[in-house]
């Protein structure tokens, strides 16, 4: 159990979801949900644990955003300008918590097979339209990003800090 004086290395956060629609198409509530969900939750937490970041010393955070905080691609405003906020967020406090020897970098996957793609990626048709945007030809794994978020958490890049990483086998050189 983490008490108010232990020190925290490391905080990684990777929550997010989508709902894809055409903009006009979105209720309220619907946005209200994406914004808490992808950026808010990582900003509360964040700071609420800055003081437990700080007795660390060269602690790291790591944001999970997505290519779509980067450029266009087709799954909901709503979900893109949350990831674009949390690669900004990320630089904001790479600034602001440096001197409290805090890093905080991003990374920003393009697709994933993960539960949240599945539904998209069986849709044969786009799978093939996604991975032909894709340089490597293929989707992304977990594992890939999480060898990105590890290296942001490690002494190897202790002189990182305000980065985005995109793990996107190349799409970002593309757009979609």
């Amino acid at each position: 159990m983490r008490t108010l004086d232990t020190p925290l290395h490391v905080l990684v956060n990777n929550v997010g979801t989508n709902i894809r629609k055409k903009t006009l198409e979105y209720s309220d509530d619907e946005v209200d949900a994406l914004m808490r969900t992808n950026l808010i939750s990582a900003f509360d937490l964040t700071r609420g644990l800055h003081p437990l970041l700080c007795i660390a010393g060269g602690a790291s955070v790591v944001n999970v955003a997505s290519t779509n905080g980067l450029t266009y691609a087709r799954t909901g405003a709503p979900y893109s300008m949350t990831k674009a906020a949390l690669i900004h967020l990320s630089r904001y406090w790479a600034v602001e918590w440096a001197a409290d020897g805090i890093r905080v970098n991003a990374v920003a996957p393009w697709y994933i097979r993960t539960p949240l793609t599945e539904g998209v990626l069986s849709n044969e048709a786009y799978y093939h339209e996604v991975v032909g945007r894709t340089p490597m030809n293929r989707v992304g794994t977990p594992e890939e990003v999480a060898h990105a978020v590890t290296f942001f958490c490690m002494p190897a890049s202790s002189y990182v800090t305000g980065q985005c990483l995109a793990v996107d086998g190349g799409f970002t050189q593309y757009g979609f």
